[in-house]
């Protein structure tokens, strides 16, 4: 009988020999040193003694010994080599594994069987060995070289895979695999295989699962996930695989989900979930806080436990406790896990329906126990838990797993969570709600006003039907077979979980509003009272879910100003989602995204635009037609501006067609019945809109333009003239050229009586006009003459009474004698055309200059080329003309005929003024006229504007009003002036910025104005400003700063708008302004909190760890500077809200010593306390043993400032004490001096308030008064002395004139009390 084979440590290790005589190799070829004949022959006589032999003639020594040197040299072996070896090697066990069995079968006697069955074993264990190191060296060549092929170029290709070893390799994996599944006992004598096999067997098994391309063949990782499954549940090797898994689990990522099928088809082959049930154990017996520091561990179980729920959820749900301890664990990669167990355990854990009662109650009861963790964890204190709870929920709703009872409990949590102070949350929670929308079990419709008619008229039948029930019987009430156990354990129908299961037969249309206006009294029929209650319980939820989802609208329009642009996306979907079921407000938040196609961050355009053409572009071209011009009539103006560049932006892509336009121009043109003036005018807007980006649209429909727009309909639509006005600017310069040969007259004499007549409206003719004039600019070839006219005109309809010449006169010389009799409606009307003219004119001076630098150096473009194409002295020339000057020249004059045509506007050159300029006089001193104007406030609106355009276009009149503007801004009584004033100030500090620089600070004040409309006005100016780089951040950005804590929720958000784009610019300039900004807020009145929440924001767009650092060290400086205990906390606060890196905290334990003295106020200590909790959540272990000492230090100097303030303050107390007795000391030697000087050397003492007289017999030991009716005061000064003598004054009389006493014994007295005082 041969020696019997045990498995080695390795294969070097079959070369030693052992005392307990097992085989080894005794004879090693060095196949190496073989010439290729010789090793041809040596494999050939190896295949054939393995093919010809007996299956177990490997364990005969010569043959043992020849195969072993062939494994080991198998690397280096050619292809064929291999393929001879291995394909004999494989093919002999596939053949000895079916002959296993026969053992069993065979009658011999047992020496003979017993001899049988050792070769047998022999052989199987030697087959199995040399496989899997064949293998196992393979792969290890395989990745050496793959490494080289990273490491060095290689020219040639190295066929080490020319051998289809991938497919090799899974038919000997497999052969492996089906090795453990025989009935091993055969040959081991008992259940469990030799524990040197298995072991061998397993180890390298889980070593090939640390190959990542190993595991990308299917065959191959099939093959390994059968020998872990078979070796851990049917040999019962659980203990040491757990160890294994759970190290490769730790360890590769790659691995989870290929664990999980291999244990998953275990428990699935064997009906043993042992190898599940011992990892989950693991597990659960793993501290909580061993996952804190590994968290790529952490992350992989975690996956690894969610896998095993999706694969096994029956035998997960009842091992799923031992995981609860967890959610009380710091990580949350593992509370993450639990939450997406949970999930996949409520959707596939409790679906079948067999068992009886009990069974499914205890079911329900850890369904709904679950169901309650998942709420539960929303209120996480990571956020990435919370918004893995939210996913969770979502897929559950996705998959119809959450009942209708507990619906709008998730609608709820989904709506809180939609404020989360982080991004990833409330896009969770957008994407719940979305799905939610998606998924409802309660119809398409989810508008209010129908659900609650309809669940009035149901209520209605539900209380009739009750009425007319028959009374149940005690019997009726017990549960029968078909009952089943609801979430709470009660005996419920077994359709009550599921209300809308009895609907399904009900028509659709009882949720919407037709089965409210049509059907009132016939209503559908729904079957018996449980079906109505259902019914009824179903349309309530309905309704709260409703009411839930409509009452987020507010805090989605703030989402969509957001600066997470995750936000806006999910925004703009979820408004779409709930504009598709009829939401309430869901139509008015969408229009409110119009405004982002101005977002810089090109997702969130692309989600406007996607939505904007879901919404309104994707229908038939009247329905889009009709969607755009009710978008044009219903929007503000900041939303025209909005649209006018979506619909440009479309049409320039072609998405808005030619049939639209062509829908439009038939609204337009009232070609579509029952159009209406307003409708028209709206159409034309968006047209105008398109206009912008194609000129051509216009061309076709000039004459309608002018017939429409200025015709009869401009009267039944005020604003219908403006929008034609826009359109006659869109023209492209052809069709300005056709219109002006064709229609030139009758379109300027229309918009010369638009402006000069009074056919419309005061307000219509302000927004005409403002349009009319900068037409003609455009249009007429020579706009300054016909500008003389309206200036004259509506100036002659000023004057259009008695005393006309005598105002004409005033204005022409600046003064104001005849003003009284003029109306107000007239004049202001001529401020604004004067004004408005002279504002364009400037612009039309500016277009002129603009066309002949264009031109110029067109034409210098053209001489240039012909001069480079016929003469070769050109570069000369240019040369020399460069060297003179002559263009910079050029360009000087233009320049200095541009500034003198601009100085003609208004204060004009000449000795005689011109109209505007004599305009402008007048119009400084009407400004000037306080007591007027604030009579009529109108008047001074239209006069500070056009005072405000005035200043615009000339410096000298600038400088001259500035203060006249700035007293009016700060104290005129009404809030339009004060606004327009404001917007004026932003102009001007553009135009004139060295002029308005001595202001900076009156035009922050308009930050602290009384009225909301010129602080936001006041913010938004400013905002412009000085995010153009316009105005420099000066010293008084702490006004700006108190704005983000204004009343009004718009200023609130513009300013934070405002410092979030100043942090995007350069290295932030907010770290540079924050302590000055905590030095001014700090010493003005502010409520604390307002201060917290202002810093806290500031803080928070101060992203740098470098500028956290140097904020650090800055405030810390800042206690010393200050004494107030109050900007000690503030301070102390900023320092708190600081994101502290490890450098930031080592630099806040150096500069202790500017700190120290702070340490004795509490609120201080609390703070120092709070960055200190913070500091140890992420610092390494000695960092957090540094803190912990810091730590003790900080309460040490707290207690003992604390007891030196107690001591400091007993000693006051003390001192306080003292000097009040030596004041009283002091009080009563005055008191006794003044008596003293009092007693005269006469004897007499007089008062002046007594009343009478009373005499004292001489010698008396005190003098006595006798009491009268009218007395009415009295003092004493009592004291005692060692003789018990008493000094008292005397009583006061009213009525006496004097008093006069003998005082010879009381002196007497006195004098000796004295000395016995002075003796004692």
């Amino acid at each position: 009988m041969a020696p019997q084979f045990v498995f080695p440590a390795n294969l070097q290790a079959l070369e030693q020999e052992c005392e307990d005589g097992r085989l080894y190799a005794q004879n090693v070829v060095d196949v190496a040193s073989l010439r290729s004949a010789e090793l041809e022959e040596f494999v050939k006589g190896v295949s054939f003694d393995l093919s010809d032999k007996e299956l177990f003639c490997v364990e005969e020594q010569d043959v043992f010994d020849s195969v072993y040197s062939l494994v080991r040299a198998f690397p280096g072996l050619s292809p064929s080599f291999k393929f001879s070896i291995l394909e004999c090697l494989r093919s002999n066990l596939s053949v000895l594994l079916p002959s296993v069995d026969s053992l069993s079968r065979q009658d011999d006697d047992e020496a003979v069987l017993g001899n049988r069955t050792s070769s047998y074993r022999n052989a199987f264990k030697i087959y199995t060995f040399f496989l899997i190191s064949i293998v196992l060296a393979e792969e290890v060549g395989i990745s050496s070289s793959n490494n080289s092929k990273v490491t060095a170029t290689t020219r040639k290709k190295k066929h080490v895979n020319s051998w289809n070893w991938e497919s090799l390799r899974g038919r000997v994996l497999n052969l492996i695999a089906n090795s453990l599944e025989i009935n091993l006992a055969l040959l081991f004598g008992s259940s469990n295989p030799d524990e040197n096999y298995l072991s061998f067997v397993v180890k390298n098994t889980f070593s090939m699962f640390e190959n990542a391309a190993l595991l990308k063949d299917s065959e191959t990782k099939d093959a390994l996930c059968r020998i872990i499954g078979t070796s851990a549940t049917k040999y019962h090797y659980i203990e040491q695989s757990c160890a294994s898994v759970l190290h490769l689990i730790h360890k590769y990522d790659f691995v989870v989900i290929h664990m999980a099928d291999a244990i998953a088809w275990a428990e699935k082959k064997y009906a043993d979930g042992s190898l599940a049930s011992s990892l989950i154990r693991e597990v659960g017996r793993t501290n909580p806080k061993d996952y804190v520091k590994d968290t790529a561990g952490a992350e992989n179980v975690g996956r690894f436990l969610v896998e095993l729920a999706d694969k096994m959820p029956k035998l997960m749900s009842t091992n799923v406790g031992i995981l609860v301890p967890h959610f009380g664990g710091e990580s949350y990669k593992m509370r993450n896990a639990l939450i997406g167990v949970l999930g996949k355990l409520i959707v596939k854990a409790f679906k079948d329906v067999e068992g009886e009662v009990s069974s499914k109650c205890v079911r329900l009861r850890a369904k709904q126990a679950m169901l309650e963790i998942l709420l539960e964890r929303c209120r996480d204190v990571s956020a990435y838990t919370r918004s893995r709870v939210l996913q969770v929920w979502a897929e559950l709703c996705e998959v119809h797993s959450v009942s209708i009872g507990l619906w709008n409990e998730v609608a709820a949590v989904a709506a809180g969570r939609l404020e989360d102070k982080s991004a990833i949350v409330r896009k969770s929670a957008l994407n719940l709600l979305i799905m939610m929308l998606q998924h409802n079990p309660f119809g398409p419709q989810l508008r209010i006003a129908p659900f609650e008619a309809t669940l009035e008229q149901y209520k209605k039948k539900l209380a009739e039907q009750e009425e007319n029930a028959p009374i149940k019987s005690e019997e009726d009430d017990l549960p029968t077979n078909s009952d089943s156990c609801n979430a709470d354990g009660e005996i419920d129908n077994a359709n009550a979980d599921n209300p809308s299961q009895d609907l399904d037969s009900l028509p659709d249309s009882y949720l919407s509003q037709e089965a409210v206006t049509h059907k009132e009294n016939t209503l559908p029929d729904v079957g018996n009272l449980e079906q109505t209650k259902a019914l009824v319980a179903s349309l309530e939820a309905g309704l709260r879910f409703s009411k839930c989802v409509t009452s987020t609208m507010p805090t989605l329009v703030q989402l969509m100003a957001s600066s997470s642009a995750t936000d806006v996306e999910n925004t703009i979907l979820l408004l779409m989602r709930c504009r598709q079921f009829q939401i309430d407000g869901s139509e008015d938040c969408l229009r409110k995204m119009l405004p982002l196609v101005f977002s810089q961050d090109k997702s969130i355009y692309e989600a406007v635009e996607n939505a904007f053409v879901t919404i309104y572009i994707r229908k038939s071209p009247a329905e889009t037609a009709k969607n755009l011009l009710n978008l044009a009539i219903d929007s503000n103006i900041g939303d025209l501006a909005a649209l006018e560049f979506i619909v440009g932006a479309l049409v320039s892509k072609g998405d808005i067609s030619n049939s639209t336009i062509s829908a439009l121009w038939d609204f337009f043109c009232f070609n579509v019945s029952g159009t209406t003036a307003e409708q028209s005018r709206g159409a034309l807007s968006v047209l105008c809109m398109a206009a912008k980006s194609s000129p051509s649209i216009l061309s076709s429909h000039v004459q309608d333009i002018i017939d429409i727009g200025f015709g009869r309909w401009a009267k039944v639509e005020p604003l219908l003239s403006r929008t034609a006005c826009v359109a006659l600017e869109r023209l492209s310069e052809e069709d300005r050229k056709k219109l002006l040969l064709t229609n030139g007259r009758r379109v300027f004499g229309l918009l010369e009586s638009l402006v000069t007549g009074f056919w419309l409206s005061e307000n219509a003719w302000y927004a005409a006009a403002d349009k009319a004039i900068p037409a003609i600019y455009i249009l007429h070839p020579t706009p300054e003459t016909i500008a003389v006219d309206l200036v004259k005109k509506s100036l002659s309809s000023v004057c259009d009474f008695t005393g006309g010449d005598e105002l004409q006169h005033d204005i022409e010389n600046g003064s104001m004698n005849n003003l009284g009799t003029v109306e107000v409606a007239k004049l202001s009307r001529f401020l604004f055309v004067v004004s408005h003219v002279a504002m364009n004119h400037l612009v039309y001076i500016e277009s002129c200059i603009r066309k002949i630098r264009k031109q110029r150096a067109k034409t210098q473009r053209e001489e240039a080329d012909n001069q480079k194409a016929n003469s070769l002295d050109a570069p000369k020339e240019n040369g020399i003309n460069a060297e003179l000057g002559l263009a910079a020249s050029e360009d000087a004059l233009l320049d200095s005929l541009a500034e003198r045509a601009e100085a003609e506007i208004v204060s004009g050159s000449s000795p005689e003024k011109n109209l505007i300029g004599s305009c402008g006089s007048f119009l400084s001193k009407l400004c000037r006229n306080f007591t007027l104007m604030q009579k009529h406030p109108e008047l001074q609106a239209s006069a500070m504007l056009a005072l405000c355009r005035f200043m615009i276009i000339d410096a000298r009149f600038c400088d001259a009003n500035l203060q006249l503007l700035f007293t009016v801004v700060e104290n005129a009584p009404s809030e339009v002036v004060r606004s327009n004033c404001t917007i004026a100030l932003g102009d001007l500090a553009v135009r004139f910025p060295n002029l308005l620089e001595p202001w900076t600070e009156n035009m922050y004040a308009r930050l602290r104005d009384s009225s909301v409309s010129v602080r936001k006005n006041a913010v938004l100016v400013l905002s412009h400003l000085i995010l153009n780089d316009m105005m420099k951040v000066k010293g008084y950005i702490n006004e700006m700063a108190i704005r983000l804590e204004d009343g009004d929720e718009r200023i609130s958000n513009l300013a934070k708008l405002f410092f979030n784009e100043l942090s995007k610019k350069g290295s932030n300039p907010i770290y540079n302004l924050l302590p000055d900004i905590l030095g001014r807020l700090s010493g003005q009145n502010l409520e604390r909190e307002s201060f917290c929440n202002i810093m806290q924001f500031l803080i928070g767009s101060i992203k740098k760890d470098k500028q956290m650092e140097a904020l650090v060290e800055k405030l810390c400086h800042r206690f010393g500077g200050v004494t107030d205990v109050r900007q000690w906390e503030f301070i102390a606060y900023c320092l708190s809200q600081l994101t502290f890196t490890e450098k930031g905290m080592k630099k806040l334990i150096e500069l202790f010593k500017t700190y120290e003295h702070v340490l004795c106020e509490d609120c201080v200590m609390d703070h120092f306390k709070s960055i200190l909790s913070k500091g140890k959540k992420f610092a390494k272990p000695e960092l957090k043993a540094c803190l912990e000492e810091f730590e003790e230090k900080l309460n040490k100097i707290h207690m003992e400032k604390k007891e030196q303030e107690v001591t400091a303050r007993n000693a006051q107390a003390h001192q306080q004490k003292i000097d009040s007795l030596k004041i009283s000391a002091s009080t009563r030697d005055l008191n006794e001096e003044s008596v003293e000087a009092d007693l005269s050397e006469d004897g007499e003492v007089i008062n002046s308030t007594t009343e009478e007289t009373t005499p004292s017999a001489s010698g008396s030991p005190s003098f006595k008064t006798e009491p009268e009716e009218y007395s009415h005061a009295s003092s004493e000064l009592v004291e005692s002395e060692s003789d018990d003598m008493e000094v008292e004054s005397v009583k006061s009389r009213r009525g006496a004139s004097n008093y006069r006493a003998k005082n010879a014994s009381a002196r007497g007295r006195i004098t000796s009390s004295r000395k016995n005082r002075r003796s004692s």
